[in-house]
């Protein structure tokens, strides 16, 4: 899900490209304001030639929100394809239901169409996470082509880490990077876990946040005010992994002004929790082992590999596995614990790496745990997994509009109903959503109204993009929001892991030709898809 609740990749955010399987839902500090090296101030619309409707070079107020041209947001990495953006800030309120609320600000950046003469309905990026920053996924938007005839609008959501203020803490980024030397389910993990969100929340709350006001409702009457800041009639949104989630609420409570949304790693809010979690990674998991089981090759090599992952989580939580292994950037071999929830929070990700996962697997099952290790290591102690997330957005979510609406007994049923025979205490960690209960009793915000659980109806064209190997957020969810979207287009890539155009040409040729025809886009690049080649190893 860029979800990634404990290890992000990541995705609730993924990403979904090399970074989302990386990070670890976590969160950062920053300053919004300054400006990186690289950063191009905004041009002023009269300096230069016309490049389509996203008019974000000129001051505007509208309401209690005003966009000013300024500086483009800060990223943790230089990004090339912002070099001539025009950025600035827009400044909401940070609670709109206390007229006294302080003001915060959003990091802006507008990408041009690469087109002579650009359509007028530009798009707008919805990140993942919920916590990762909408600019720093600008490479991944322009790579895949999706601003070949319309303006890319980049808008950090709040809390993230180009706005002002980010609600990050690498503290807990730093905890989840220490987990892999611990046993992943023991209730000592967890107490450890709980410690880190408090003192992320205490010093969160120190610097004055309302952490009661980052959350779905906001951030959409946040993108609603850009879009009247910006002088747009219409737009168009893309919505990847969580900001599916954003995107459908935009939906519900925004709709004026939507000319189409495209939604990609589909998570409804109407029914996001440790339950769906569970559904989602077994419908991603047995697809990518179905597959293996289709490829005679793959077959011989590892038959019943659905059967030996199974196992291994019932065997690895009995009697954890402790191994070291090298990684990249670190000065010594590390530790690494692999026990049940573990291997269950590494699959979740691994089909980024499909090719590989059954030689992986086989290894494990034969006593050599290294591969999976490696890999585990390597994700969470990624120098970009530390404080670039924002775990004040993450926990607003969780914690306001999911744990609320589903009981501990109803997340416990949902992991039963899908794995039987795993253990308790596997099955009370849901994939990437570790400890969450707890951390949302330490988090301490109060429940959404429970309208923020309502589906949405809507009969806005709609692309509804999974994933067949999407374990985070699985593909039977395009299905199931297009019940309530009178004018969706269901499509599944096959043998694709969660969010689509980071991986799969085929995802973003799609994509792109929906924005063209929202009622038909060109799904023929479909016909013909077949596996990649899985390793085989000796």
């Amino acid at each position: 899900m860029a979800l990634n609740h404990a290890t992000r990749r990541h995705g609730i955010g993924r990403r979904l490209h090399a970074r989302s399987a990386a990070v670890a839902t976590g969160v950062l500090i920053t300053g919004l304001l300054a400006t990186p090296s690289h950063a191009q101030h905004g041009t002023d619309a009269s300096s230069g030639p016309s490049t389509g409707a996203a008019t974000g070079t000129v001051a505007r107020t509208v309401g209690d929100a005003r966009f000013e041209p300024g500086p483009c947001p800060k990223t943790p990495e230089p990004i090339a394809v912002l070099k001539g953006a025009r950025c600035g800030t827009l400044a909401v309120p940070e609670n709109r239901a206390k007229p006294d609320s302080r003001r915060i600000k959003l990091g802006v950046a507008i990408v041009a169409a690469a087109a002579e003469k650009p359509k007028p309905d530009p798009i707008v990026w919805l990140a993942g996470g919920p916590g990762d920053d909408a600019v720093g996924e600008a490479k991944m938007a322009i790579d895949g082509g999706l601003n070949r005839d319309r303006d890319v609008i980049f808008m950090s959501q709040r809390g993230t880490y180009s706005a002002d203020p980010a609600l990050t803490c690498p503290n807990v980024d730093e905890f989840n990077a220490r987990v892999i030397g611990l046993v992943y389910d023991a209730p000592s993990t967890g107490r450890a876990h709980v410690d880190a969100t408090r003192v992320c929340r205490d010093k969160l709350a120190g610097t004055g946040a309302d952490l009661s006001a980052y959350n779905d409702t906001e951030s959409a009457a946040d993108y609603a005010d850009l879009r009247t800041a910006l002088g747009l009639k219409e737009w168009n949104l893309f919505g990847i992994s969580y900001g599916t989630h954003l995107a459908l609420t935009y939906m519900r409570l925004h709709p004026e002004g939507l000319r189409s949304v495209g939604i990609d790693g589909i998570l409804p809010p109407s029914k996001a929790g440790s339950a769906t979690a569970w559904s989602s990674f077994r419908e991603g998991a047995d697809s990518l082992f179905k597959a293996c089981a289709e490829r005679p090759v793959c077959n011989r090599r590892y038959p019943n590999l659905k059967a030996t992952f199974e196992r291994l989580v019932r065997d690895l939580e009995a009697k954890p596995v402790t191994t070291t292994v090298t990684v990249q950037g670190q000065p010594k071999p590390v530790k690494v614990v692999l026990d049940g929830g573990a291997l269950v929070t590494w699959m979740a990700t691994a089909t980024h790496a499909a090719p590989g996962v059954p030689r992986s697997l086989d290894d494990l099952a034969h006593g050599k745990p290294q591969r999976i290790a490696q890999q585990w290591a390597g994700w969470r102690l990624a120098p970009q997994a530390i404080g670039s997330a924002s775990h004040g957005l993450a926990y607003g979510v969780f914690c306001s509009e999911w744990t609320p609406y589903e009981t501990e007994a109803q997340a416990l049923k949902g992991g039963e109903d899908t794995y039987p025979s795993f253990p308790r205490s596997v099955l009370a960690q849901a994939p990437q959503l570790t400890f969450l209960r707890p951390d949302c009793e330490a988090w301490n915000v109060p429940a959404a109204p429970r309208s923020i659980r309502d589906v949405t109806r809507s009969d806005i064209p709609t692309l509804a993009l999974s994933g067949g190997w999407d374990a985070q957020t699985g593909a039977d969810n395009g299905p199931y929001v297009a019940r309530t979207l009178s004018r969706a287009t269901v499509v599944t890539v096959p043998y694709e892991p969660h969010v689509v155009f980071a991986t799969s040409k085929c995802g973003q040729e799609i994509t792109i030709s929906f924005f063209d025809t929202p009622t038909a886009p060109n799904t023929g690049c479909l016909k013909g898809l077949e596996p990649p080649a899985f390793e085989t190893g000796p």
